[in-house]
């Protein structure tokens, strides 16, 4: 590939990047948009397949980043976290801190529209970025740049949870167990302010109690009991 993106301006992004490319045609590609290339070329010259293989990087790294950190996180919490972070518009979070917009080699018509602002091809080349470093350092140095840039988002995914009573059922069926049963014990207090007690039923486990204002409340909470007694959830 002939180096159409100038090298100093090259250079000033491997600084930002963190990373040194021996084989520049990479860098160089993984910020070729199709618009730029012809259709014959674009499988060749275009950043497409570096965009796949950096998604899948991405998810790999993301993947054992959780499994490290969130040690009491159940599958499906870690699955929940993985895909909110492995997604168009994280990877656009981290192309504009990164200001790639600029680096980014766009057709006339593509550039005229404002797609170096674009969130999906900012989340395209930030991918592709990811697959470059992956093709020309290896797993070691896509690791250092993920994890660089995406690691401030882990605690923040990871703190937004599903509500307890769609998260318990997520865990009974990976358990294979049949769906938790809540059964309303009693209702108490004046009709204008009634507090209902209901009482949660889980195959081969001990009863677990919730209450509150409302039948939805009172299972929610007997729900999150049951994930916090269980160690399945961890207090925030």
């Amino acid at each position: 590939m002939s180096h159409n993106i100038q090298q100093n301006k090259l250079a000033d992004l491997e600084k930002l990047l963190g990373y040194k490319f021996s084989n520049k045609d990479l860098l160089e590609k993984s910020l070729t948009h199709t618009s730029s290339v012809s259709p014959s070329k674009r499988v060749e010259y275009s950043y497409q397949r570096l965009e796949f293989l950096g998604d899948r990087v991405l998810g790999l790294v993301i993947a054992d980043m959780l499994h490290k950190r969130f040690l009491n996180a159940n599958e499906g919490e870690l699955s929940r976290t993985l895909n909110s972070l492995v997604r168009k518009e994280t990877c656009a979070k981290v192309a504009l801190k990164l200001d790639l917009g600029k680096y980014i080699r766009l057709g006339e018509s593509e550039a005229r529209s404002g797609g170096a602002r674009k969130e999906a091809i900012l989340g395209d080349v930030c991918e592709s970025v990811i697959g470059a470093i992956y093709r020309d350092g290896g797993l070691e140095q896509a690791y250092k740049f993920i994890e660089k840039y995406f690691g401030n988002f882990l605690e923040e995914a990871n703190s937004t949870r599903l509500d307890s009573k769609t998260a318990l059922q997520e865990w009974a069926q990976s358990k294979n167990l049949p769906l938790p049963k809540y059964v309303e014990i009693s209702k108490r207090g004046p009709d204008h302010a009634p507090i209902f007690d209901i009482s949660l039923i889980i195959e081969g486990y001990a009863q677990e109690k919730g209450s509150g204002p409302s039948k939805k409340l009172a299972e929610q909470n007997a729900a999150k009991n049951f994930l916090l007694r269980e160690n399945i959830w961890q207090e925030l």
